[in-house]
C-alpha cells in the first residue's frame, strides 16, 4: 500500500535482496520479443544487463484509456531475464515491486540476485507500469517531497492539482489497466501462465490481474500484503504501531525498554503534537523544507517510515528501534532525538513526480465516501465514518490524526474529480483457486499481519506466514530465508520448511535508560 526511489509508502519495496540497489547498470538488449500489436519501439539504454543471464527487452503500445482512442496510447516497456540452465523455462515469474509507481526494470539485477536459485529454470518478467520508468513517465506537477512534507490541506490541494493537470488521461492509470498491460505482454511472449509475485502495492495489483485473467495464473506470492477491501481509515496500521513498540521492547536482550510505557509515551506525544506542532527543517539534495510535525506526521513516521528496512541490518538501530528512546525523551521535554529522526527520514525526499501514485490510489482504493457524490456530500460521508470510529480503534492516536497521516487513505483523495474517473476496483472479485503464499513482517505497521491475513482470506488455497522481526516486505532480511521459502513455493506449490521464518534475530533497540 502506501512508500525509496519514490517515497516511503505502501509500495516501497525496492529490492529482493539484502542490498538495496539505487541505480543499476543498463546495457543494450540482447534481443527484443515480438508477437502481436505494433512493432516494439527501439530498445535503448534502459534495458538492463544481468550477469549470467540473457535479457530480452521490448515495448508494447497500449490504449491509454480503453474505448477512447482519441486519448492516444502509452508505450509499456518490459524486460525478461532468461533462465540460465539449458532447455525451456519451467515457468515465468512476473514481479511488481510496489508503489503504486515503483519501477521494476531498473531493479533487474537485484531481483535476479534475490531469486537466483529460481532463475536457473524460470524466467523473470519485469514490467514498468504505465507512466513510470521506461513506460512513458507522466508528470502531474506534484513532487514526492512536496506531497510527503505538506500539511494535509496542502496534500489534498496537490491531489486536485494532479487531477486537473492529467485531465481525462487520469482514467488511464489504474491497477486494472496495468494488469491488462501485463497480460498483453504475456501474450506477446507466448507464455501460457504466470507466477505472480507482488510486493507491497504489488499485493493489490496481482489479485487484480488474477481476477481479470484467471486462466493465465499458475500461482501467487504476496509479500507485505493488504486486501482489495482495505480499510479506508487505516485502523489495522494504527493498532499495529502500538503492538510493534511492545514487541521490540519485549524481544531486546537485554531489555532496552518497557513496551507498555513506550505506548503511553506515544499517546502523550501524539496528544501534545495535536495541540502544539513543532517545526522541523528538512534538508534534501533538492532544497530545505520547513516541515510542520503534527500528530498526523508522527503517525506517518511510525507506521510507514518506521516499517521500512526493519530486519535488513538487525544489529543496527533502525528507525523503529530508536523510537522508544525518542518518545521517552520527548515526553520528558527533550525533542532532540525525535527531531533528529524526522530530519533523517525527511532527507530522502525527492523531486520524483507522484502522478502514478496519486492517480492509482485515488482511482482504485476503497474510500469512505461515494465516488459519485459531490464534494459537500463526500465530506459529510467521511465525517460520519470518522464519527463512527470506536474509542481505541486507532490505538494511541486520534482517528483524525492517524487517518491524516496516510498518503493514500483517509480524506486525501476527497477532491479527486468524478469526471473522467473510472469505477473503483471491485473489492470481492472472483479469484482463481491457485496456490497462494502470503508473507507479512510481524514488525510491519504499514501492511500488518491483520491485513496480510485478510489478503490471504481472499483465496481458497492460501497459506499465511508471519515473519518474525522483519518489517515491510520481509524479503529484505539478509539471510535469504524468506526468498528461499517463496522460491520453493513457486517451484513446487508448497512452502516447504518454514522454520527459519520464526528464527530471525531481534532488531537492535536504543536503550531508554542507560
Amino acid at each position: 500500500m502506501t512508500y525509496k526511489s519514490t517515497a516511503r509508502r505502501v509500495g516501497l519495496a525496492v529490492s529482493m535482496t539484502a542490498v538495496l540497489a539505487s541505480v543499476l547498470p543498463t546495457a543494450a538488449a540482447t534481443a527484443s520479443a515480438t508477437k502481436v500489436g505494433r512493432a516494439a519501439a527501439p530498445v535503448s539504454g534502459w534495458c538492463p544487463a544481468v550477469d549470467g543471464h540473457r535479457v530480452d527487452c521490448g515495448r508494447l503500445d497500449r490504449p491509454l484509456v480503453a474505448g477512447k482512442p482519441e486519448l492516444g496510447e502509452v508505450g509499456v516497456s518490459y524486460a525478461v531475464v532468461r533462465h540460465s540452465a539449458p532447455g525451456p523455462a519451467e515457468g515465468t515469474v512476473a514481479v511488481n515491486p510496489g508503489g503504486p509507481g515503483e519501477t521494476a526494470i531498473e531493479k533487474a539485477e537485484a531481483f535476479a540476485g534475490g531469486l537466483e536459485g529460481l532463475l536457473k529454470d524460470h524466467d523473470l518478467l519485469l514490467v514498468d507500469p504505465r507512466g513510470t520508468g521506461a513506460s512513458e513517465p507522466v508528470p502531474c506537477g506534484v513532487t514526492d517531497a512536496e506531497y510527503r512534507f505538506g500539511t494535509r490541506t496542502q496534500q489534498r490541494a496537490a491531489v486536485e492539482r494532479c487531477a486537473k493537470n492529467l485531465g481525462p488521461k487520469a482514467a488511464g492509470y489504474t491497477s486494472a489497466a496495468t494488469a491488462d498491460d501485463i497480460d498483453a505482454i504475456r501474450d506477446r511472449l507466448g507464455v501460457e501462465k504466470l507466477s505472480l509475485y507482488g510486493l507491497s502495492y504489488g499485493t493489490y495489483l496481482m489479485p487484480v490481474y488474477a481476477s481479470r485473467h484467471p486462466e493465465h495464473v499458475r500461482d501467487i506470492v504476496l509479500s507485505g500484503a493488504f486486501p482489495l477491501a482495505l480499510d479506508p481509515l487505516a485502523r489495522p496500521s494504527a493498532q499495529a504501531v502500538s503492538s510493534n513498540l511492545r514487541r521490540v521492547c519485549e524481544r531486546g536482550v537485554p531489555a532496552a525498554c518497557d513496551g507498555e510505557q513506550a505506548v503511553k509515551d506515544l499517546a502523550t506525544t501524539a496528544a501534545r503534537l495535536r495541540d502544539r506542532p513543532i517545526t522541523v527543517p528538512i534538508t534534501t539534495e533538492h532544497g530545505v523544507y520547513e516541515k510542520q510535525f503534527t500528530e498526523d506526521k508522527l503517525a506517518n513516521l511510525l507506521f510507514e517510515s518506521a516499517s521500512s528496512g526493519v530486519g535488513h541490518e538487525p544489529e543496527k538501530p533502525s528507525l523503529l528501534g530508536q523510537l522508544p528512546h525518542a518518545l521517552d525523551r520527548f515526553v520528558k521535554g527533550d525533542a532532540g532525538p525525535l527531531r533528529k529522526l524526522v530530519q533523517e527520514e525527511g532527507s530522502t525526499g525527492s523531486t520524483v513526480d507522484q502522478a502514478p501514485y496519486i492517480a492509482v490510489t485515488c482511482n482504485d482504493y476503497r474510500k469512505a465516501w461515494s465516488k459519485d457524490a459531490p464534494p459537500s456530500v463526500r465530506w459529510r460521508q467521511y465525517d460520519a465514518a470518522l464519527a463512527s470510529v470506536r474509542p481505541g480503534e486507532h490505538g494511541a492516536f486520534s482517528a483524525k490524526g492517524f487517518t491524516e497521516g496516510t498518503t493514500d487513505a483517509g480524506d486525501v483523495c476527497i477532491g479527486w474529480p468524478r469526471e473522467h474517473t473510472p469505477d473503483p476496483q471491485p473489492t470481492k472479485p472472483a479469484l482463481p483457486g491457485v496456490p497462494v503464499l502470503v508473507l507479512s513482517g510481524d514488525l510491519d505497521a504499514n501492511t500488518p499481519d491483520a491485513s496480510g491475513k485478510k489478503a490471504a482470506g481472499q483465496f481458497r488455497d492460501s497459506r499465511f506466514f508471519s515473519v518474525r522481526n522483519t518489517g515491510h516486505v520481509p524479503e529484505l532480511e539478509p539471510s535469504g530465508c524468506v526468498t528461499g521459502v517463496s522460491s520453493h513455493f513457486i517451484r513446487t506449490g508448497e512452502p516447504g520448511d518454514t522454520s527459519c521464518l520464526r528464527d530471525l534475530p531481534p532488531i537492535a533497540v536504543t536503550p531508554v535508560h542507560g
